[in-house]
Parts: structure tokens; C-alpha cells; sequence
């Protein structure tokens, strides 16, 4: 999990960088050709790929509806902001995940976990700082890409079991591939990349396909309340390139609201553990055979 948030926080310095030399149309595009290259030999090796009718499919069009929304809108705050600080409101996405579950499915959530998530949105409002002289509008962007993200998370649940995750992982990339396409000539078109650009939209491609198979294996491997806190790792490599690459150093608002943002995950992460091994008891204990009297 660990390396999988080092990859794709390495493919986010990648496209913050490169942003100034081409409109993020045409990189997602050039990315995405590269992606939906490598995942298709990948899928074909596996023997993954499917009809394209699964499209039609309502939870993996609202996953598709989610990653190109919330991909889209965090490009565009990370154009304009700091990664460290973008990077700390997408944190808050287990919350909203959380809250999301309550709202779409009815599901059950303790009085703890709901101090948990007011807590975490906390720390986004002192990251956002709404009203106060150091709010940026475009911190917007990034609470948008949350509730996209969200979004995409949630219909990955309702996918039914015999559709291959690759294969969802693959549909999402060439829909993401067609977008920054269309997108590209209403932002300025065709801009020839220089070789160094290609290198490192090529080495950005890769990257991504390596994070989402380091977190299958984390989550297929591990124990997932033990493996999900390594999901604020992103947040240290966010600081470190940030301050390496872009100058940025984060004030203390930003470092306050993070570690408010951390502690409630890590927190959520905690109580789900305890739910899901009290439900475990209560199975077995409800599936023992009493002795007859």
C-alpha cells in the first residue's frame, strides 16, 4: 500500500509538472494511450477482457462517471495549488465514503464514527479556510474531485463479482483516454511534446498500472483495517516532492487541518475493524448448533 501511494503520488508531481507545457487534455490524453496500451496486454494475458457492453452496466457507468469527474477536477486544482495541500483534502475520502454508504445504502454508522467524520470535514475547512483571508476558490476543485471520487468508490461495491477488476480498471482508462481527447482542443489543442515530456507521461502510465496492482495485492494480501492507514503515506511523498520540485512548503493550517484529517481516518479505520470483528463473533456464535435439552 505504501508503494502504491508513492506511485501515484509521483505520477501527480509528473502531471503538475508538466502542466505548464501542455493543457491536461492532452496529457491525460498521451497518458492514457499509453495506460490502455499496457492494461490491455496485461488484461489479455489474464484473460480479462469483456464484451464492451459492460459499460451498460449501472455501477460501472457511475464509476466511469466518478474517476473521469474527480481526475478531471483534480488536475485542475493541482495546476493552480500546492500538491501537499490537495493531496490532504483527497485524504478525507475514506470520510465520504463513509458518509456516502449512509446516505446511498442505509448503512449503519455509531456515534463515534460520526465525531470521526465532522472532525475530518473539519480539517478540510482549515485547509480551505472559507471566509478567512488565505481561502482560494480553487480549493473547490479539490472537495469536488472528493465527492467524484466518492462517487466511483461507491459503485465499485455494486459491480457484480464476475466482471474482472482489470477489466473495470480498463474500461475507466479508455473512457478517461476519449475525455482528455475531447477536452483537448477547447483548451488550446496539440502542443508537440518535447522527448523528456514523453519520457515522463510514459514513466507516469507505468506508474499508475504498478499503484493499482500494488493495492490489489495489499488488500488481497492484508489484512485490509491494517493495510488501509498506509493510504496516508501519499500525504508524506506529497510534502516531500512538492517542497523538492515546486518550492511549496506548507503552513501550519494546512499541516493542522491534515493531521486532523489523519487522525479521523485512522480512527474510521479503527472502529470498522472492531464492527467487522464483532459481526465475525456474532456469526459463529450464531452459526454453533445449541445442545439439545
Amino acid at each position: 500500500m505504501a508503494g502504491a501511494m508513492a506511485s501515484f503520488c509521483v505520477t501527480d508531481a509528473i502531471s503538475k509538472f508538466l502542466l505548464p507545457q501542455m493543457n491536461f487534455g492532452q496529457l491525460v490524453l498521451v497518458r492514457g494511450i499509453v495506460a490502455v496500451t499496457l492494461i490491455t496486454a496485461l488484461a489479455a494475458h489474464r484473460g480479462a477482457l469483456r464484451p464492451l457492453r459492460v459499460l451498460l452496466v449501472p455501477p460501472v457507468a457511475l464509476r466511469i462517471v466518478g474517476e473521469v469527474g474527480g481526475t478531471i477536477l483534480f488536475l485542475l486544482a493541482i495546476t493552480h495549488l500546492p500538491l501537499a495541500n490537495v493531496s490532504a483534502i483527497i485524504l478525507s475520502l475514506p470520510l465520504a465514503i463513509t458518509l456516502g454508504a449512509v446516505l446511498m445504502f442505509g448503512e449503519r454508522v455509531g456515534w463515534r464514527r460520526w465525531l470521526a467524520i465532522a472532525a475530518g470535514f473539519l480539517g478540510v475547512l482549515i485547509i480551505v479556510r472559507p471566509g478567512a483571508a488565505g481561502f482560494n476558490q480553487l480549493t473547490l476543485l479539490a472537495l469536488g474531485s472528493v465527492a467524484f471520487y466518492a462517487l466511483r468508490d461507491l459503485a465499485t461495491k455494486q459491480i457484480p463479482a464476475d466482471v474482472p477488476a482489470l477489466f473495470v480498471t480498463l474500461l475507466t482508462t479508455i473512457s478517461m483516454t476519449v475525455v482528455g481527447g475531447l477536452l483537448m482542443m477547447p483548451l488550446g489543442g496539440w502542443a508537440a511534446p518535447s522527448a523528456s515530456a514523453l519520457v515522463l507521461l510514459t514513466a507516469a502510465a507505468v506508474l499508475v498500472l504498478i499503484g493499482y496492482q500494488c493495492v490489489i495485492m495489499a488488500l488481497r494480501v492484508g489484512d485490509i483495517s491494517a493495510v488501509a492507514p498506509f493510504r496516508y503515506t501519499q500525504l508524506l511523498w506529497a510534502m516531500l516532492l512538492g517542497y523538492l520540485i515546486f518550492g511549496d512548503v506548507p503552513d501550519s493550517a494546512m499541516i493542522l487541518g491534515a493531521s486532523i484529517i489523519v487522525a479521523s481516518g485512522l480512527y474510521t479505520f479503527h472502529r470498522e475493524h472492531i464492527r467487522s470483528r464483532e459481526m465475525l463473533v456474532a456469526a459463529k456464535a450464531s452459526s454453533v448448533p445449541t445442545e439439545a435439552s
